[in-house]
């Protein structure tokens, strides 16, 4: 496998071939917290002045290396080029227009300058909130307990017509995350606007072993009995967890909504 130093090397010295305008890294070899393995990415941006002239003849991503896989994907008004290749790693690499510049600072949480010699980036910051959490509004925090018991009837009728990923789509993909949010606001009652990475991956940190493991528990969806035990743990873990944290920041807790919720689902599944 190559190491960062020659793949950080290759990057600019391909970008040097190529004559594009700036070179930056994002993704979590910026962020100092993120852990070291061999599965980081180089999330890398070239700036460049046409684009078209590129993605017109893309021969020229062979210098990178053998790929065992790859995707391209239009974003906007940028190119990406999603690379894996045969020694392991694996670079996802974005052609950006300079004239669209903003659009790609505007997407990431932060970055570092490899190549600028124009100074294009200099009228640009890290958008390095962008996976910060803050304190909720008492708005906020309704709509998420809304959320929760409104979705978790559609899981409810999911396990009662045997529709295994419908609802395990739900279950995981809103219930679920409402749920982290929650989390994730009890944390920024405690500590104020923490960063919590990308789709939460770093919210744990904040939190004790118990309730990760808690929440570990919920996530075997393998079937339509496993969803159903998954859907009451996840209830009981919500209601519970909603109610300390408005006791927390007082805020109003509609109990008597969860407590018919969870009798509806036990009528309706027993």
């Amino acid at each position: 496998m190559r190491t960062e130093t020659e793949m950080m090397d290759l990057i600019l010295q391909i970008a040097e071939s190529l004559q594009v305008e700036a070179v930056a890294l994002s993704g979590s070899r910026t962020n100092p917290r993120s852990p070291k393995d061999d599965f980081q990415d180089y999330d890398v941006v070239y700036i460049v002045e046409n684009l078209e002239d590129l993605i017109s003849d893309s021969s020229w991503l062979d210098q990178f290396g053998k790929r065992i896989i790859e995707q391209e994907v239009t974003l906007g008004h940028r190119r990406l080029y999603l690379m894996l290749f045969e020694d392991g790693n694996r670079i996802d690499l974005t052609l950006c227009p300079k004239v669209h510049m903003k659009e790609w600072v505007d997407s990431e949480a932060g970055f570092k300058v490899l190549k600028d010699y124009k100074g294009l980036f200099e009228a640009y910051q890290p958008n390095s909130n962008r996976y910060w959490t803050c304190p909720p509004t008492e708005e906020e925090f309704a709509a998420s307990c809304n959320e929760f018991w409104w979705v978790s009837a559609y899981v409810v009728k999911a396990i009662r017509r045997n529709q295994l990923i419908y609802a395990t789509d739900h279950l995981y993909g809103i219930c679920q995350k409402e749920l982290l949010k929650v989390l994730a606001w009890q944390v920024t009652n405690d500590r104020g606007a923490v960063d919590i990475g990308k789709n939460y991956k770093y919210l744990f940190h904040y939190l004790s072993a118990e309730k990760e493991k808690e929440f570990s528990t919920l996530l075997n969806l393998s079937s339509i009995e496993k969803v159903s035990q998954s859907l009451f743990a996840t209830m009981k873990f919500f209601d519970r967890e909603a109610q300390i944290l408005a006791q927390k920041m007082g805020f109003a807790y509609d109990q008597e909504e969860a407590e018919k919720m969870i009798a509806y689902a036990e009528e309706r599944l027993s």
